[in-house]
């Protein structure tokens, strides 16, 4: 199966908010719409425990165990699987920030190590109780410089390669077919991706698929990710799927809809400047021709390794309430914010939730 996936993580909140979703005028429900439009998987984040401890919610979604059930078990009634992204820590996980989840803080390397274990055993046992079909399992999200700072920090490889694989074989406790995917971020960063595969792939688990996350504005052109793909591919013989990608759709901002202030909004400030790197224009013709291309090449990964990709977020509409971070949440990744949106202008429904022209390419694409 070519996955042709999408990223629903922010659904619920956004939806609590009021954010409503539409297409050809006609208000739907968004896995509906995102059905017609060729969807097969959707993906969802969980964190260990997205609340502060007076229980105060993080935000972007509040994506606990519970918030991933309510959302899967939709998906899987509208007859799309789910690839669960764990990111083993309370709020977001990137190359930037991997923070331990408060529940584990002062644990040795050998507890953390167990913890992640028990932890996903558990999850998958909570998913396996509940009937849901998983596509796919991802162990740690963009995995660059590691995970559970500071002992799984690269260049840390031993530390890094017990976390992942207590990861591994807490999905293979449960669960022994199901690919299991190690996700980087660097779409077109051939070298960082060889040095990271060559020491994990020296001490791993077994794994199933290699994911990438591709953003045009910061990570290369799509040349670079077909060869970037194609490479790790043949290097270690393994599927390849761009667990994140994304194109904009539109320059204007959207502050009218997230009625914030403007120094607690992060908005569109840097998107000019950023989508100057991008050939191809932000408007919803420019997002249909990129994703386009986006889609030939993956088709292009020799021997049919390019298994596909997940758009991330293309429901977060700027709906008050909803942003990337509460002040909370900031709080526990040490950001000092601010804390809007910034992803709206993004996503494959314009700021009223009307589908896009781009999920018709996605809908013909045939792989």
């Amino acid at each position: 199966m070519f996955i042709k996936g999408m990223d629903v993580s922010s659904l619920r909140e956004v939806e609590k908010c009021g954010g409503v979703f539409f297409d050809q005028g006609v208000k739907e429900d968004l896995f509906s719409i995102l059905k017609r439009y060729g969807t097969n998987s959707i993906r969802l984040r969980v964190w260990n425990d997205p609340r502060s401890e007076e229980g105060y919610t993080y935000g972007a979604g509040g994506n606990d165990l519970a918030t991933f059930l309510e959302l899967a078990g939709r998906a899987n009634r509208n007859g799309m699987g789910v690839l669960l992204d764990l990111h083993y820590s309370d709020f977001w996980t990137d190359p930037g920030k991997q923070f331990i989840p408060k529940e584990w803080k002062g644990k040795t390397v050998k507890q953390l190590e167990e913890a992640v274990y028990q932890y996903t055993v558990e999850i998958m046992k909570q998913i396996k109780t509940r009937g849901i079909r998983l596509d796919m399992v991802q162990v740690g999200n963009e995995v660059t410089n590691g995970l559970l700072w500071p002992y799984g920090k690269v260049p840390e490889y031993d530390n890094i390669a017990r976390f992942l694989n207590a990861g591994i074989r807490g999905v293979r406790a449960i669960d022994t077919e199901i690919p299991v995917m190690i996700h980087l971020d660097c779409g077109c960063d051939q070298e960082t991706c060889r040095v990271w595969f060559d020491e994990f792939t020296k001490r791993c688990e077994d794994f199933q698929v290699i994911g990438l996350s591709y953003y045009p504005f910061w990570q290369g052109t799509l040349e670079g990710l077909a060869e970037n793909m194609k490479f790790l591919a043949e290097r270690y013989g393994r599927d390849v799927v761009v667990a994140e990608v994304s194109m904009g759709h539109t320059l204007t901002d959207y502050a009218d809809y997230e009625k914030l202030s403007d120094d607690e909004r992060k908005g569109m400030a840097t998107k000019p400047h950023l989508a100057e790197k991008v050939p191809f224009a932000m408007t919803p013709e420019g997002q249909k021709a990129f994703m386009q291309v986006f889609l030939e090449k993956i088709q292009s990964v020799p021997d049919g390794k390019g298994k596909g990709f997940y758009y991330w977020e293309p429901a977060w509409l700027p709906v008050s309430g909803s942003g990337w971070a509460t002040w909370e949440g900031l709080a526990y990744i040490e950001d000092r914010g601010p804390c809007g949106n910034e992803w709206a202008n993004q996503a494959l429904f314009d700021y009223d939730g009307n589908a896009l022209p781009a999920l018709e390419t996605i809908r013909d694409f045939q792989a």
